[in-house]
């Protein structure tokens, strides 16, 4: 009896398998191996559900510089690609993400002088 994948593990298979085909087809070898590909997906999940948890709560101070943080090292990893390393080329591929974590970064410095002010303005509300 054949055993049935659930929609996570059907996705994710058919995910790996068209990448598996095209390289195949283009005849390309990719320089990452699986686990380096796993690795930064990991990253990449948890990233985005710290930002999506500052974006819930945005005036928990902790979890809103853990968030900058995330940007910031985001930033760091493609500019040391694209600059140090030499293993990123400066298409829209790597730009995008540069472009949107130098604006996150700017739009959240900008924020968190507010958050800096707001709990004062919260107390005064309250008395």
């Amino acid at each position: 009896m054949a055993q049935v994948d659930s929609g996570l593990e059907l996705s994710w298979g058919s995910l790996f398998a068209a990448a598996a085909a095209a390289t195949a087809v283009l005849g390309v070898r990719s320089p990452v191996n699986g686990l380096q590909a796993r690795t930064f997906g990991i990253w990449t999940l948890l990233s985005s559900v710290i930002r999506c948890l500052c974006a819930i709560d945005i005036h928990n101070k902790t979890l809103y510089h853990i968030t900058l943080w995330t940007f910031l090292l985001a930033l760091g990893h493609f500019l040391s690609e694209l600059f140090v390393y030499g293993t990123a080329a400066p298409t829209v591929g790597v730009l995008a993400p540069l472009m949107v974590a130098s604006f996150s970064i700017l739009g959240m410095l900008v924020g968190l002088r507010y958050l800096e002010v707001e709990p004062v303005s919260r107390q005064k509300k309250r008395n």
